[in-house]
């Protein structure tokens, strides 16, 4: 059986201060350090979600991209395929601090419970009222091939209405994400090629 084509509807990449929609700058900041970088593009953003404060970087950083492609968005059954470099490792090293010392051994429960990284895929469906099937993983480098076939497979097993996919990596102050919604309809059709072309657009 034949199966309708799909097509990329929007994309997000935040990156070196700024963050772009479809390839338009929204954001910028002159900010060199994540923290004063993520609290102004939060209220510039006007993310409106008090939580964001207690989040770990990689949830900031994944709130941060989804947020221009979901604000407006109706549609709730939409699944989350995100991956990633380095895991949680930015808090597994801040949460591996907090026990180490045996005479300071006080492992923060705030800090523990973002020691995945699929928690970042929680703090998504939390803010936009998301309630679809989720997956991370974890790569050498981004992997177009995976997310295209998984995002394929949620698609035309109707597992989900849309699905937002996509990188969001960060490691000691290196922060990178690019976030797309494929979809029935959109400005790009779907493809391997084209998912990588607009991942390693300046």
């Amino acid at each position: 059986m034949m199966h309708a084509s799909h097509h990329i509807q929007s994309y997000c990449h935040v990156r070196n201060g700024s963050v772009l929609l479809n390839g338009k700058t929204i954001f910028e900041s002159a900010a060199s350090d994540w923290k004063t970088f993520s609290k102004t593009a939060y209220r510039q953003l006007d993310m409106d979600h008090s939580k964001f404060f207690k989040m770990d970087t990689l949830s900031k950083l994944a709130m941060i991209a989804s947020e221009p492609l979901l604000r407006s968005e109706p549609e709730k059954n939409i699944a989350l395929v995100l991956s990633n470099r380095a895991s949680s490792l930015d808090t597994d090293r801040k949460h591996q601090k907090s026990i180490e010392d045996p005479e300071q051994f006080y492992p923060s429960p705030a800090v523990f419970v973002y020691t995945l990284p699929n928690i970042c895929l929680g703090e998504i469906s939390i803010k936009h009222r998301l309630f679809s099937e989720n997956s991370f993983f974890v790569f050498d480098t981004f992997n177009a091939d995976i997310l295209y076939d998984y995002a394929t497979g949620l698609l035309n097993g109707n597992s989900a209405e849309k699905v937002l996919c996509g990188w969001v990596d960060n490691d000691n102050e290196k922060y990178g994400a690019f976030l797309y919604v494929v979809a029935k309809n959109g400005i790009f059709t779907h493809s391997k090629k084209r998912i990588n072309q607009l991942y390693q657009t300046p």
